[in-house]
């Protein structure tokens, strides 16, 4: 039997199964909804699979019976009952150009078309009720909404009045959900977001969220046990082009591509997208963040001075969910995929990460080229000359590729809050760089503005903004901050920094050994 094709770029589940390309069988999970019908929502990272779920309910509703042969599903449905179904996707609706009522107005004119109801109303919210109505008359409806917050998340970052102008159109746009639901037999809505569920969903009855339920934790993604059952093809023939055993290719997809948890006692699934482009171009790249840069968050990052993802461990309801008003980076980079969860504590508190080496290097460098000005395509070489000084020992020869950058900086990156864009800088080029570095690490006498170790050293270092090196190392000193260190078996080097205003550069730098290994 010919080797099933990778389903690259393709969110049709139809065209999927008709064409033969490769589906990893989630129809139990999508059984287990239906048999408890209501209203559903699940928020998960963008391409990761929610619509294809979409897709795939939509079939399963109008009982395309043949799409399904061979799934966990066939012999369990009841395919002699089919069902009206109302699919609409947020994220291909011009809303950008037409505006989002337009917008709408037009998406569910072509949906009344489609469905043979003919409309007698005047806004994109009644004939929205009107198809629901006429629909329901024969038969209780399924209604998919994909993406519901896209003309939301478009504007973060951007234009909070829009967002928000978007956000009370689609809650009354949506009320109608809450207005039919006798005649509706299912709701199944997907976002990347939870930042403005309680705005628009408030009226859904019991709506039941599925994004950090246990029993939905891998719905979505690709578990281990599912990559090495359904890819064995695509895993053997990957690891005889590199040059690896499987075992070794599958620890090195693993550290790149796996790690998206949904739950804290839930398995880590891989991200679906990454997997497919890389079993196809058999090469380790950063596929997901090229599908798209996170732009506006960024952009809210830079607002909020927010340039080390490395956040205390916080209780579950602390990255939930949030308003646009109020908007939490914990959060926000949790539901968009760029932390997830690593572990939870007896006192049940989470802590959150980066998920893989994929999205760790690609967020640094966006991160980089956000609050350091370095394009992304050049932080690499930059890196590599940062590296090669450290592991040479060599702390002249770093300050002064640091002293490089500094100079080449646009003015406005740092005009307002100098002392914490230099700080921001050093973090991510040495986070980047594959050091360990820890910036801000509480002693039980101060605080360390950064602890960097490399395999041979420790460097605990400490910045001021128009005082003098000397002045910051006295106070490394000072405060005894290398103490907790002096039994790593390393040297540990105390290292201060001053930085000029006026300069908008590295001043001067002193070094010096307070513990040998």
């Amino acid at each position: 039997m010919a080797r099933k094709r990778l389903p690259i770029g393709l969110q049709d589940f139809r065209k999927i199964i008709e064409n033969d390309f490769k589906y990893i069988d989630k129809t139990r999970y999508i059984y287990q909804i239906c048999q408890s019908p209501g209203a559903y929502f699940l928020s998960r990272p963008r391409r990761f699979g929610k619509s294809i779920t979409i897709a795939t309910l939509q079939e399963l509703y109008l009982g395309s019976k043949e799409l399904f042969k061979g799934l966990w599903i066939e012999d369990k449905w009841d395919w002699s009952k089919t069902w009206s179904v109302i699919r609409l996707s947020l994220k291909d609706v011009n809303f950008e150009q037409l505006g989002l009522e337009k917008a709408l107005f037009d998406r569910v004119e072509e949906l009344s078309k489609k469905m043979n109801v003919p409309l007698t109303k005047t806004t994109a919210r009644d004939q929205f009720r009107e198809i629901i109505q006429v629909l329901g008359q024969e038969q209780k409806v399924v209604i998919l909404i994909d993406e519901y917050d896209a003309p939301i998340i478009h504007y973060l970052g951007k234009n909070l009045g829009k967002a928000e102008d978007n956000r009370e159109l689609l809650k009354g746009f949506f009320s109608v959900l809450k207005e039919l639901d006798a005649l509706i037999e299912l709701v199944f809505l997907t976002g990347v977001s939870k930042f403005s569920k309680v705005g628009i969903f408030s009226g859904l009855n019991n709506l039941r969220d599925l994004t950090m339920d246990a029993q939905y934790a891998t719905m979505l993604g690709y578990t281990q046990e599912e990559l090495e059952s359904n890819f064995v093809e695509e895993i053997e023939l990957t690891a005889e082009q590199l040059k690896l055993s499987k075992v070794e290719l599958l620890e090195q997809m693993r550290v790149w591509y796996n790690g998206y948890r949904f739950h804290p006692h839930a398995a880590s699934v891989y991200n679906p997208v990454s997997s497919n482009l890389f079993f196809e171009q058999q090469e380790f790249q950063n596929f997901w963040f090229a599908t798209g840069t996170p732009s506006f968050l960024v952009n809210i990052l830079k607002t909020e001075g927010v340039f080390d993802l490395h956040f205390p461990a916080t209780s579950l309801s602390g990255f939930e969910s949030f308003e646009l008003n109020q908007i939490k980076p914990i959060a926000l980079l949790f539901q968009t995929g760029y932390l997830t969860i690593q572990s939870k504590d007896e006192d049940g508190l989470v802590s959150l990460d980066y998920p893989n080496k994929e999205v760790r290097d690609s967020m640094l460098e966006v991160l980089i080229e956000g609050f350091v000005g370095v394009d992304a395509e050049l932080s690499a070489a930059l890196i590599i000359k940062i590296r090669n000084a450290f592991r040479a020992n060599d702390l002249e020869r770093v300050i002064q590729i640091l002293q490089e950058v500094f100079k080449k900086l646009p003015y406005f990156l740092h005009e307002h809050y100098p002392e914490k864009f230099f700080h921001a800088a050093i973090h991510l080029l040495f986070s980047y760089l594959g050091v360990r570095i820890h910036s801000e690490v509480c002693t039980s006498d101060g605080r360390i503005d950064s602890l960097v170790e490399t395999d041979t050293h420790i460097y605990i270092l400490e910045y001021k903004l128009d005082q003098s090196a000397q002045v910051a190392l006295e106070q490394i000193k000072l405060k005894r901050y290398y103490q907790a260190y002096w039994n790593v078996g390393k040297p540990v080097v105390g290292v201060g920094v001053n930085f000029s205003s006026k300069s908008k550069n590295i001043e001067g730098w002193v070094a010096e050994t307070l513990a040998d290994a």
